[in-house]
Order: C-alpha cells, then structure tokens, then sequence
C-alpha cells in the first residue's frame, strides 16, 4: 500500500531532512511523550554527533531545552542498573550522559511492566502505558488498533473516477502533471474537511485501471486453463482488497473475454477494515444490474484469523499487502552471534524504550529456525573478521546493527498451508524502499503534514498518525514458501519471482497505456516492484 512518493520516479519529494519540531494539532502538542520529535534520530552535524552502532539518541520536543540523550543496549554485565529480569538496556561503558530513564528504580519499574498483544490492546480505546511490546505488536497496534490504529482512519485509497487515456497524453511527463492535479484535489478536499493530516496511497490497480487488473486476470485464466479447467471451478480469494477494483477489473476481463470461464468462477475477498469491506460491496451496488458480479463473496475478517479449510484448488491474490505486514526486530550479540529480540517499553508517561533480551517468543524462534533450514545468513553477520577488530577498541557496541524480520509473513505461509493447502499464491510488493530508517529490511515510516510526505527514522511514534511499510526480500520469502508449504516440490517448479515489469511485458496490453511519445508509465513506475508466483 503505497503514497504517492513510493512511484518509481517520484512525483513528489519531501525536502524536510532531519530533525523535525512539529505536533500534528494543538491537543497533541500538550503531550510530550508523543510529540513529533520524541525518539527520532538526529540526521544533522549541527545538531549532534550521529547515533552510532548500539546507541539510540531521543530528541525532546522543541518546548522542552533537555539535550539529545543517548542510550546504549548492551549484554549482561554484573551491574544492577544495566540487567533486570534479562533486560538489555544501558550500561556505564558506553553512557556519555547520565539519562534518568535508566536510573536502577526506572529498570526495576520496567521489568514489573506486563508484556502485552496487540489483541491485548484492541480492547482498550486508550493507548498503553507502563506496558511492554514485541516490535510486531508496537506496530500492529499503531496501525490497525480499531480505534486509533493509522489504517482505521488515516488511509484514503487514490481512486481516479475515470480512467486514464493513455494514447491521449504527450508523454509520461504529462501523465505525472495529471496525477498530481488529481492528488492535490484530493488532498486539499481531506484538508478542508478533517482536522488530522489524512495520507494517500495508491497501487497500479488504482492507476493504471482496468489494465493492471486485466494483466492479472489473463495469469490467472492461462494457469487455470492449463491445469484445472474445465474439470474444476475458478476459485479467486484475494486479501486486502481495498476500494475493489482488483475484484472488478479481473472480473470484468473473465465475463467479457472468457465467459465460459466466468461461469465456473467464484470470487471471495478476506478483508481485516470493516470500512473497506462496506466500500466493496458499494462498488458493486452503483453499477448497472448487468454489469454486477453475483459470484462474489465478501469476508469481513482478518487473514491472521482464519479457520476455515478450503481444500478446493484456487488463486490467492495479495497486491501490495505485505508491506504492512507487522515485522518483529531483532539484534545479534557481536562476539557469540546470539539473537535478541526487540521489545517496546512504554512507561507511565508514554516515552518509548527500546529494549532487548535472549529470543523466547515462538514465533521469531520458529522463524529463525526456518530461515536456518534455508541457509541465509543476515548480512548484520558478514565480515566477521572485522567485526572481531572492532570487539577489541574502546566503547565498541556489543549488539550488530537492527534487523526485521517478518515473523507475520510467517503466520501468512502457516495459514496458507493449513487451511489452503491447494491454493496458488499471486503476490505483489516492493522489495527496496527509498528513506527508510536504519537497519536490515528496515521499513519506512512516514507522515504528511501540508500535503508534503514526512519521513521519520524510527517506528516509535505516536500510534495512529504514520504509515509504516516494509520492503519484502522476494528470494528469501521464495525459500521460505518452499520450506513451508512446498518441501515436496523442486524450487524450479514451485515458485518464480519476477519484476513486475517482467510480468507486465508478458500478460499486460501494453498499447493500452503506451503514451503518444511511446513511453509507458505502466512499465516505468513501482520499479521496485516484484511478482511472487507459485
């Protein structure tokens, strides 16, 4: 699920580097815990020395005038005020600055704190205080908590009324000065009508409607035809659907150019927002009779959810779902290699604390295990020999630098496995992302504030009002999906990854979106796109 500053290309770019001094209204601004500025990291020589290896610098709101403060995460070491019940956090090797929030009564307050889901906290219409996350739960939370969670009322879908007419445009310039008109009115109506700074994101779906869809939809209907039809129905399940276009598009394509395939076709979406769920069945109500899809069947769930065994033969369709797929962190001891898993810390005030302690949750244990099978080593952990020169200088960090890991894709291959266990996988995704903050596989997080897109450089921030998406390492994913739900089958003949490019050239009709120039936007943006096909 993208904004407009995710298109390959960039219509547009935020300027806004480092350091930023804003609250998003004036109730906000009244709580310094969640102030725009509180753990972000300092981008800029004139505002101190950059955070190095193991240090995480706060920055306090611009009303208060307490210094960046920095705070180390380290080992073990025999000292009451650095480990607490297995807690990793700051230790007086590395502390420059005395920083009160690691004073021994803080530590000993924060390991007493209750380690809590993000089911825990959908309960609960406020945000939690003297608390403790998984990383995976932090962010869930911030995202799809259904009272402030950023996808349960920040997100506005990009959905042109018309279609683009492609031969009718000079060039791909002219394309790109169409889709900022249209955002920016977009944009300025949300301005006027709601108080919050709404986001925008868009998917080629949306963009290059029908014909992205109908890309789709011929992938889908040669694969069928080739192994399933005409013995078996066509069963499409697609996950996170958003306005439904995706749904129409393929739709339409299989009535209009293959309708003895439309009759044996059954469409069901699996969709978590109760208000995109409403949005689809609308869809479909404002069309004309004949043009309505009576096959289609919309759940209103989440896939994480599921119970229910399919063991029909059938498509899962994901486009642009997996970047919000919640990532756990973690770090590696420099000298045994020994993970450690990321927590939150929130405390009586609000302030965040990123904390670590020896992996014990079972779904990053289960994660790691697989990934082992696979043979991938992180590359925190390559250069081994330097990293053993860099153990032995003064103030050396003891944990590498940060790696998410996407423990939720995971349960997504389980669920797959279990209750799909024929299915066929259609996915789209990034797999790199510009701005993103620190780490491997880091994802980017991001606000808009005066219609320009805000990066920041840390995932704690205040729940509700970011959006946090994560690039997917299509290779890796691919061995994972063999190790879990394909151990069986060759990798040649279980799964592919391609560019979207790629896939386009092959089922898309590319004279549909070709501009006067020759150009195509449909091939020239989301570059940093890739197809998972199994």
């Amino acid at each position: 699920m993208s904004t407009l500053q995710r298109l390959s290309g960039g219509i547009a770019r935020s300027p806004l580097k480092g350091r930023y001094d804003w609250s998003p209204s004036k109730d906000l601004a009244t709580r310094r815990h969640y102030s725009f500025c509180s753990f972000h990291h300092l981008t800029s020589k004139s505002q101190g020395p950059r955070p190095r290896v193991g240090q995480l610098y706060t920055v306090a709101p611009s009303s208060s005038s307490r210094s960046p403060l920095p705070s180390t995460f380290c080992r073990p070491v025999p000292s009451s005020a650095s480990q607490v019940s297995g807690f990793h956090t700051s230790a007086a090797r590395c502390n420059l600055i005395e920083d009160p929030r690691h004073t021994p009564a803080k530590i000993a307050a924060r390991a007493k704190y209750p380690i809590l889901t993000a089911k825990d906290t959908a309960k609960s219409k406020n945000m939690p205080l003297e608390a403790k996350m998984l990383v995976r739960d932090f962010i869930d939370d911030s995202l799809y908590h259904p009272h402030y969670g950023y996808f349960s009322k920040q997100a506005v879908i990009f959905s042109p009324e018309t279609d683009f007419e492609f031969e009718k445009m000079k060039d791909n310039l002219e394309f790109m000065d169409v889709i900022a008109d249209k955002y920016k009115e977009i944009e300025d109506d949300m301005d006027v009508r709601d108080e919050v700074a709404r986001q925008v994101w868009h998917t080629p779906t949306e963009l290059f409607k029908p014909w992205y869809g109908y890309a789709i939809a011929k992938y889908i209907v040669t694969e069928y035809k080739l192994n399933n039809y005409p013995h078996k129905d066509l069963i499409i399940y697609e996950m996170g659907a958003g306005n439904g276009t995706l749904m129409l598009n393929i739709l339409d394509y299989i009535q209009q150019y293959e309708p003895s395939v439309y009759e044996r076709t059954r469409y069901r979406i699996i969709e978590i927002s109760k208000k995109l769920a409403q949005r689809q069945g609308e869809r479909q109500e404002v069309r004309d009779a004949r043009k309505q899809h009576s096959c289609v069947e919309i759940i209103n769930k989440s896939i994480f959810e599921w119970d229910t065994h399919v063991p029909d033969h059938c498509f899962f369709v994901g486009m642009e779902v997996l970047d919000n797929f919640s990532h756990d962190l973690i770090r590696y001891d420099t000298v045994t290699e020994e993970p450690l898993q990321g927590m939150v810390s929130i405390d009586e005030e609000g302030e965040y604390t990123e904390i670590y302690t020896p992996v014990s949750d079972p779904l990053i244990q289960k994660y790691l295990s697989i990934r082992r099978q696979t043979g991938y080593r992180p590359p925190v952990l390559s250069r081994r020999f330097l990293r053993r020169l860099r153990n032995r200088l003064p103030f050396a960090p003891n944990m590498t630098g940060p790696e998410f890991i996407p423990t939720k894709l995971l349960l997504l291959l389980e669920t797959l496995k279990t209750h799909f266990p024929k299915h066929r996988l259609v996915l789209s995704d990034f797999f790199t992302l510009p701005e993103a903050i620190p780490g491997t596989d880091a994802p980017v997080v991001q606000t808009r504030y005066s219609g320009t897109m805000v990066p920041c450089s840390t995932y704690m921030v205040m729940p509700g009002m970011f959006d946090i998406f994560f690039p997917t390492n299509f290779e890796l994913l691919r061995d994972m999906y063999q190790e879990v739900c394909r151990p069986a089958l060759g990798m040649e003949k279980s799964v592919k990854v391609q560019t979207q490019k790629e896939f386009l050239e092959r089922y898309g009709d590319l004279e549909k979106t070709r501009t006067y120039s020759g150009e195509n936007p449909m091939l020239m943006y989301y570059e940093n796109n890739k197809m998972f096909l199994s």
